[in-house]
């Protein structure tokens, strides 16, 4: 291999591993490094705010179940992207973080912006380091993109000092190896896991992202129906199990405890499938199972497993083969937990309930579902305004449904820009809240850029409607009397022109607030050739 700059040899690398994009916010430290990008094929996203460009990365690695490349400038664009990054970390999305600094030789000067970037990155990512030698900067990254990509995926950070990439290297160019992870349990454990979840009458399967990642939702809806078991989400963020299976049970609820003790205590025994149990704010420092209730809990994150609480069975294995192999030993162990399976539905149709009952937000659902294409992909960010989606369009195929996780607010427009990009030909609409969007609403700006269709539903209520609900459950909790609700909750004063801001930024859009604007907006929106962005007032 002939020498080439480092910085020229990153992009060889990108290249040859499939890499389409890079979503970023430039500074003086990576000009070199970008420079050199020229050259090449991977198109670079510019990004308003660093949060930003992490959101769409995070985005784009779950609709494309692939690495996102994300570039950051030195420790202050590290910092702006920190809350992004750590979305990604609880969620398990691959991303690849590139972030620059000045140079090695500058280490002992405590420059402008110096800081310790691998110490600043190890708390929200799965790995973090530094290149500092020439001929190590294309296996850094290939361990990078590996790590990124290996179960329990996450993101990964590499800081590329420019006084680094500026040297040259002879290192060979060739696709980073992923090791395989399809890897399925011995046949008596697998007995085993049967024989322990076929003991208990009432049965519960607990599940999460794993499930998608791995592609068993189909094999899931197997065990489920053998068992005869409801399922709820834990983790759960994308389609894991169809919402309108007759054993879909919901959500578990991520901010209390006692929410998600609720519904597993009756269980005698419980499947735990993809997911960690339990990323509540305030999870419950007992045991929420009761007494002699048979868990068997099967991951690829052998870290999560036993956890928190104890299991009869942990099975560290691929949850598409290991579920197949469940089910099959289900029915060979009890032949009548054999079931035939469920006849595919469309989208559930609801009546139209009377005017005086009628709300906004739950109308613009009602005739989005029933307006939409098949393969309308959403994002849910709405949060306190999600209960119309979960009822009109619930999750029902793979790739279909996204929903925020990592207790992260504004992920919703850049997650959104970030599927459509994985997804180009289907329509993405992303529902989130007046306060969650302003933490990335500049990333509209990024969507008219490049053209980037998703939509956007702003779900205005004029507040931070989720801490209305969370101090009133605290209240009640402590015995307080209700008062009334801290100022800092309110958004209404002034109130926030979203279709102004969103035509600043070069997006068009229409505000709705009565139920007789509803049907227009749905029909101008999908009809839209770009971004659109809707400002629907639902309170």
């Amino acid at each position: 291999m002939n020498g080439r700059p480092g910085k020229v040899a990153l992009f060889e690398q990108f290249a040859a591993d499939g890499i389409q994009y890079m979503f970023g916010n430039p500074g003086t430290v990576e000009q070199g490094f970008l420079d050199a990008g020229g050259e090449f094929d991977v198109e670079y996203l510019l990004a308003l705010h660093e949060g930003v460009a992490v959101g769409m990365a995070d985005g784009y690695a779950r609709a494309a179940q692939r690495p996102a490349l994300v570039q950051l400038h030195s420790g202050v664009g590290l910092g702006n992207g920190i809350g992004m990054l750590y979305q990604a970390k609880r969620g398990g999305s691959p991303l690849v973080v590139v972030v620059g600094e000045a140079g090695v030789r500058y280490d002992a000067m405590d420059g402008q912006m110096a800081a310790d970037l691998v110490a600043m990155a190890e708390p929200v990512t799965k790995y973090a380091t530094r290149v500092l030698d020439p001929s190590s900067t294309l296996r850094v990254l290939r361990r990078a993109v590996k790590i990124a990509m290996t179960p329990p995926r996450g993101p990964v950070l590499v800081v590329v000092p420019a006084d680094v990439l500026d040297e040259i290297t002879t290192e060979p160019v060739f696709p980073t190896p992923i090791p395989n992870t399809r890897v399925v349990p011995e046949t008596p454990l697998v007995a085993r896991a049967a024989t322990t979840l076929l003991a208990g009458e009432r049965r519960l399967v607990l599940m999460g992202d794993g499930v998608a990642t791995s592609g068993a939702q189909r094999e899931l809806t197997a065990v489920a129906e053998a068992l005869d078991a409801q399922v709820w989400g834990v983790n759960s963020s994308e389609f894991n199990f169809d919402a309108t299976h007759r054993l879909h049970g919901g959500q578990l609820g991520h901010m209390f405890g006692g929410d998600s003790a609720r519904v597993v205590a009756g269980a005698d025994s419980v499947l735990i499938v993809g997911t960690y149990v339990f990323p509540e704010v305030f999870p419950s420092l007992e045991n929420p199972f009761k007494p002699g209730a048979r868990i068997v809990h099967v991951d690829l994150d052998a870290y999560e497993i036993a956890k928190n609480h104890p299991v009869d069975v942990g099975i560290v294995a691929d949850p598409k083969l290991t579920l197949a192999a469940l089910a099959r030993e289900l029915v060979r162990q009890d032949p009548s937990a054999r079931s035939a399976p469920e006849p595919a539905r469309g989208r559930p149709v609801h009546p139209e309930p009377p005017l005086t009952e009628d709300t906004v937000l739950d109308r613009f659902v009602r005739r989005l579902a029933r307006r939409a294409p098949e393969d309308l992909v959403v994002f849910d960010e709405a949060l306190t305004a999600s209960a119309p989606l979960a009822r009109h369009l619930p999750p029902q195929r793979p790739g279909g449904f996204f929903q925020t996780r990592g207790g992260s607010l504004g992920v919703g427009i850049p997650g959104a820009l970030g599927v459509k990009l994985a997804q180009p030909d289907a329509p993405v609409v992303a529902f989130t809240g007046d306060g969650g969007s302003m933490y990335t609403i500049q990333a509209l700006w990024t969507a008219a850029r490049y053209g980037i269709g998703a939509k956007f539903v702003i779900c205005n209520n004029r507040r931070y409607h989720l801490l209305d609900l969370n101090i009133e459950q605290y209240w009640r909790e402590l015995g307080v009397s209700p008062r009334a609700l801290p100022a800092a909750f309110d958004l209404s004063r002034p109130d926030i022109g979203f279709t102004g801001l969103a035509a600043a930024l070069g997006v068009p859009g229409q505000r709705v607030e009565r139920l007789y604007e509803v049907d227009s907006a749905v029909d101008a929106m999908l009809a839209h050739d770009g971004p659109y962005l809707v400002d629907l007032v639902i309170d």
